[in-house]
């Protein structure tokens, strides 16, 4: 699939979603956006670029924190609703572009940092998106990285990304944490911290926000059923399908 085939397939299923994504739980709350707001807060001039920023909950955490905030999204109904949401919370300081992560139209040094939250394993080419990142962020800024992480092992990946792209065609690959390590330091960036965490997924609120097709639930709750007790106790899936899943956060530093 062509990087423009691409792109539009993610439009094609998050643009009549963005509504929903708003009011997910899932993403409007979280320990990682807690966490986010400790290491944006000692950064009160920041430039902040938010990169495949959804429906907007990073942009908005980050706003009363720093001095401006770009949110920036392959989508135009999520950034409407990113504009109509930081409208009616009163946030001035954010606005919103649209692009594609691997090719940001933005000057070099342009910002103090960058950050994303589960956009990444939508994107085609994440290291040239942290290429891109790398250029547009000021010598010793920083990106943040928020995201479902892979578990590394073969036999606990290979159903993580199975059941992802089940759900939503869009999905391109949940990476682990060495994964990241490697893609973010050949970027030229210096890993300063990253935690690890676990997010529990609700089974049919995560396929009613995406509208995946009744067939389509059906042969992901087979997999389900079908794996291994092994698989089945390391994503601690319940009997309605539920599950939960590894996630990450970093900061990684461009050197000076």
């Amino acid at each position: 699939m062509t990087r423009t085939r691409h792109a539009q397939k993610i439009s094609e299923q998050f643009s009549p979603q963005a509504n929903a994504y708003l009011t997910s739980t899932v993403h409007a709350a979280g320990e990682d956006l807690q966490r986010l707001a400790e290491w944006l807060t000692p950064h009160r001039n920041a430039s902040i670029l938010d990169i495949g920023c959804g429906a907007g909950h990073a942009s908005f955490m980050a706003a009363p924190l720093v001095e401006h905030v770009t949110a920036y999204d392959l989508s135009e109904e999520m950034l409407a609703v990113v504009q109509q949401a930081a409208e009616a919370r009163t946030l001035k300081n954010i606005d919103c572009r649209q692009g594609v992560a691997e090719v940001l139209p933005f000057a070099d040094q342009q910002f103090d940092i960058v950050i994303s939250r589960y956009s990444a394993h939508h994107w085609q080419d994440v290291p040239q998106a942290l290429r891109e990142a790398y250029r547009v962020v000021k010598p010793g800024g920083r990106i943040i990285i928020m995201d479902i992480a892979s578990p590394g092992s073969p036999l606990f990946d290979i159903w993580l990304q199975s059941i992802e792209v089940l759900r939503d065609p869009s999905h391109v690959r949940d990476y682990s944490p060495g994964e990241w390590l490697q893609m973010a330091t050949e970027s030229g960036f210096r890993i300063e911290q990253l935690i690890s965490g676990r997010l529990a997924l609700d089974f049919q609120q995560w396929v009613t926000r995406m509208k995946t097709p009744a067939p389509t639930v059906a042969a992901i709750r087979a997999l389900q059923q079908a794996i291994s007790g092994q698989v089945q106790d390391y994503f601690q899936l319940q009997e309605d399908g539920s599950f939960q899943t590894d996630t990450l956060m970093f900061a990684a530093q461009r050197p000076y």
